[in-house]
């Protein structure tokens, strides 16, 4: 089930409260400059262990009172003091830039109609003053009106803790961390299609996590297809919008043998590879063909902290990637992409690597050339090491969902008979969309359950995560929904059973 009976009688109770970490982050807005306080430390990384089903849950919405705002001329910022004591300090242009009246908004597209050609970036104000509906009035000098809603101008706060808390809300950025002790995270595949609940617990935790099972969906060609409806669209690539995984006599892919494929990502052969994957299984072979599946990013952190070496060469060369052939339409493929994508923060945001479409063109000065093949080895043997292998067998209707740009999958060779024949079907979308279904689904629960916190439900009882109550041993369960074990957050729930 995916609201249980005991979490529904906890629902009126943790309407009552209220999320610490939320309240936390905010008060940092209390003070500004190098003494603002810094986010709760954050998960980054956890194993995940046991039988886990997806539950669902919502972020509570607290309702923030501004006491005062004043203009500091000399700093060119607006300041607010809150009903709780914090303060946010706020610029003078980005707040004429972002006036939410008609005449400088589209509101139906919640779009800037204001030009910045139009835009004094050097300008003043003539009055702040809170309304008696406790909004934020602002009268510029050109006598222009901008009206600030409290709880639109709290979440935009300029504080390092503010910004964090609203990067992760948007993006959902942390990661858990797992080894070959994961049993991967399942789902229903029919309720997922129907109950918006459902499916925003399997997103969250193929966001989280990077891997969900979804069982039940009939064994024939077209479900992959309808899921992906359930989100947006499909991405077409050379291979079709989707595309069958079989024995095929001169296969223009490896994976359309009967071979072992070693762990890889899908299609580092293009600029910007697909973000998520879904494969169906429709039939699986007599014997052999079993599924392998290692987190890149885990993977990626060990070799950070195993080889720093080897982890800087292969986050800063950019090696050839190849693919040629026909299927949708004829196909000649060439990429430049590092093996391990990091951000400006050093954060790894993407795996790019495929054995058999790492072409024999390589862009390197001769004396990269060793460095770069013992850093790639040194990464792959990290992969292949067993303790951080999950393996597992698709039977006909499993339906796994994962993410390309962190997971590194693989099949085990195996054997088909005329009367079994292997057949997978496959599909690709990009991160943007199913973050877009994320979000509105994310809204659309949060205003349905009345803002419940986010709980870990035990087969037995409920868990709720608060300063005082750490998350439970992550041998036996933990929340996947969490940018932290006390964000306030929407969030999906894996349940021990």
């Amino acid at each position: 089930m995916w609201m249980s009976t005991v979490a529904r009688s906890a629902l009126p109770a943790l309407q009552r409260s209220t999320s610490a970490m939320t309240r936390q982050a905010l008060r940092a807005c209390r003070r500004t400059g190098p003494t603002t306080a810094p986010l709760p430390p954050c998960l980054v990384s956890s194993h995940l262990r046991g039988r886990h089903t997806l539950e669902s849950a919502s972020l509570p919405v607290s309702r923030h009172l501004v006491r005062h705002v004043r203009a500091l001329d000399d700093d060119r910022q607006m300041e607010v003091e809150w009903e709780d004591g914090g303060h946010s300090l706020y610029p003078f242009t980005w707040l004429r830039d972002n006036c939410q009246c008609p005449l400088c908004t589209l509101q139906s597209a919640q779009a800037r109609t204001l030009l910045l050609a139009d835009l004094d970036i050097h300008t003043g104000v003539d009055v702040v003053e809170v309304t008696n509906d406790n909004k934020v009035s602002i009268v510029w000098p050109d006598q222009h009106v901008s009206v600030f809603d409290a709880e639109w101008l709290k979440k935009r706060c300029f504080s390092p803790a503010a910004r964090q808390a609203m990067q992760e809300e948007l993006f959902l950025n942390r990661r858990y961390y797992w080894d070959s002790t994961l049993r991967i995270p399942s789902a229903d595949f029919d309720e997922v299609l129907r109950d918006d609940k459902a499916a925003l617990a399997w997103l969250l935790a193929l966001r989280r996590v990077g891997m969900v099972y979804l069982k039940g969906a009939p064994a024939e060609q077209g479900q992959v297809a309808r899921l992906a409806e359930r989100i947006g669209y499909l991405r077409l690539t050379f291979y079709g919008h989707t595309w069958q995984v079989q024995d095929k006599p001169m296969a223009n892919n490896v994976a359309y043998t009967s071979g072992k494929l070693s762990l890889h990502t899908d299609y580092p052969a293009l600029h910007f590879a697909p973000g998520v994957q879904f494969l169906h299984c429709i039939n699986q072979a007599k014997e052999g063909g079993e599924s392998e599946v290692v987190d890149g990013f885990h993977m990626a952190e060990q070799l950070q902290r195993e080889d720093p070496e080897a982890f800087q060469t292969l986050t800063s060369l950019r090696v050839d990637f190849t693919d040629t052939g026909t299927d949708y339409c004829d196909f000649m493929l060439q990429s430049k992409n590092c093996i391990i994508d990091v951000d400006a923060d050093g954060r790894v945001v993407k795996i790019n690597y495929n054995n058999a479409t790492r072409d024999s063109v390589l862009d390197l000065p001769l004396h990269q050339v060793q460095p770069f093949y013992r850093a790639l080895k040194a990464y792959v043997d990290i992969m292949n090491r067993p303790e951080n292998v999950v393996t597992y067998r698709m039977e006909p209707g499993d339906i796994v969902t994962f993410d390309n740009w962190r997971l590194l999958h693989g099949r085990k060779s195996y054997i088909s008979r005329p009367e079994r024949l292997r057949h997978l079907e496959g599909c690709y979308l990009d991160w943007d969309e199913v973050m877009s279904r994320l979000r509105i689904l994310r809204k659309a629960v949060h205003e349905d359950l009345g803002d419940p916190l986010p709980t870990i439900k035990s087969c037995e009882k409920t868990v709720t995560f608060t300063p005082a109550s750490p998350p439970p041993a992550v041998t036996s369960l933990i929340g996947v929904g969490f940018a932290t074990p006390t964000e306030s957050d929407t969030a999906a729930v894996l349940c021990t059973d």
